[in-house]
């Protein structure tokens, strides 16, 4: 009988490994799994944040790309990428208790300004509960689980896909000028931490084809002293 023993505790292990990598619904609930997420994010003392898009139409005022660490100070430094004189560039950020500050093309030295007029958030607000990225998840409907697949430093996590709807109005939160129901794909790992989510739908007006921006967070419990310029 012990002979048998050791290859059926592998047989199992094995089916539940299986289990979990296919998303066989042993994992929370999509609701439980929004929740959790948002927690994470709202008790970590900084992240490191990259923002991409695809698909949006020339000579709208948005903010295309960011990179940058977000600390819960609140305060941001990276960068952006937004249109300057219809060009779109790449810019150094600092963001530090409510004033934003940039090296603008062809100024060496950081300068006030408005993030608004560049149709950007201001970053430092980003890990605000009320209106940074995890705002998006309790405004989240019609939650479902999709697929899970391995992933993250050494393909050592499972990560799973949660589908939904967010209302425009909070996506403009973290992208200005975003208009109309965006349907949302979160990716949340086996802690529960949320790693990415994808959100698809019309800015600056339904009449402009959609886009989609990838927003992903990583390096939870990141600590940086981030200073005025």
């Amino acid at each position: 009988m012990r002979r048998h023993a050791a290859p059926a505790a592998a047989a199992l292990a094995l089916a539940l490994a299986l289990s979990a990598c296919g998303g066989g619904g042993h994992g929370p609930q999509p609701g439980q799994a929004l929740s959790e997420a948002k927690q994470h994010l709202d008790q970590t003392q900084g992240v490191h944040f990259a923002l991409t898009s695809s698909g949006v139409p020339s000579g709208v005022t948005t903010v295309t790309a960011a990179d940058g660490i977000l600390t819960r100070a609140p305060a941001f430094e990276g960068s952006i990428t937004v249109p300057v004189h219809g060009l779109s560039v790449k810019v150094s950020v600092i963001s530090v208790g409510g004033k934003t500050w940039a090296k603008l093309p062809f100024v060496p030295v950081y300068q006030p300004i408005n993030p608004s007029d560049y149709g950007a958030p201001d970053p430092g607000t980003l890990l605000d509960p009320n209106t940074g990225i995890s705002s998006l998840l309790p405004a989240t409907t019609g939650v479902s689980a999709g697929s899970s697949q391995r992933g993250g430093e050494g393909n050592r996590s499972v990560l799973t896909d949660y589908h939904g709807t967010v209302p425009g109005a909070t996506v403009a939160h973290v992208i200005p000028g975003s208009s109309g129901d965006f349907a949302a794909t979160y990716t949340i790992d086996d802690q529960g931490y949320l790693s990415q989510a994808a959100l698809t739908g019309h800015f600056n007006g339904g009449g402009q084809p959609a886009s989609t921006y990838t927003v992903t967070v990583s390096d939870y419990g990141t600590t940086q002293q981030i200073s005025p310029p």
